[in-house]
């Protein structure tokens, strides 16, 4: 029997989360699986995996054939790293401790790798942030600034309207005096 590492869809319409199962070549993507291994969430920035690191290590040692994803997300887990220095170790190139120290180095660089990321990610969200932030602020100081000739221009309407009305009164208080 052939068996697949492959991920199995769950998750709505356009929002897709997966498991990864160890399942029959000839089983369809969403049917009968032998074991279920992890979860993989793509929607996530970077995407999160959830794996059970020794099983997938056991099913990949053991001959199954992991589908194009899955083995890219195998890699970044390292589990295709730490089959190959296992080979290592049974063909004598190197002892089990060195093998351990390498997955180790290998492992932190990974994680840094992955903090760096995560920070970035995060300063450019808070540079869109500010950027946003001053463009209203911008946006609001011109509004602001034509409120305030409106209100100026209104003033100025309402003073001239004054004006006119106490010289058109001084005008009638005038003529009755003269007639």
């Amino acid at each position: 029997m052939a068996t697949k590492i492959r991920l199995q869809r769950h998750g709505r319409k356009g929002y897709a989360f997966y498991s990864i199962v160890i399942a029959d070549a000839r089983a369809p993507r969403d049917g009968k699986f032998t074991e279920k291994i992890g979860t993989y969430n793509p929607n996530t920035n970077p995407a999160t995996v959830d794996l059970n690191f020794d099983r997938a290590l056991y099913w990949v040692e053991t001959g199954a054939q992991p589908t194009d994803t899955v083995r890219n997300i195998l890699s970044r887990e390292g589990v295709m790293l730490m089959k190959h220095l296992r080979g290592g170790v049974k063909k004598g190139a190197f002892d089990e401790a060195a093998a351990n120290a390498k997955f180790d180095a290998w492992k932190q660089a990974q994680e840094q790798k992955k903090s760096s990321a995560i920070a970035k990610n995060a300063a450019a969200k808070e540079a869109v942030y500010k950027a946003r932030l001053e463009n209203e602020k911008k946006v609001n100081e011109k509004i602001a600034e034509r409120v305030a000739e409106k209100k100026a221009a209104a003033a100025a309407a309402a003073a001239e309207a004054a004006a006119q009305a106490t010289e058109t009164e001084a005008a009638e208080a005038e003529a009755p005096a003269e007639a």
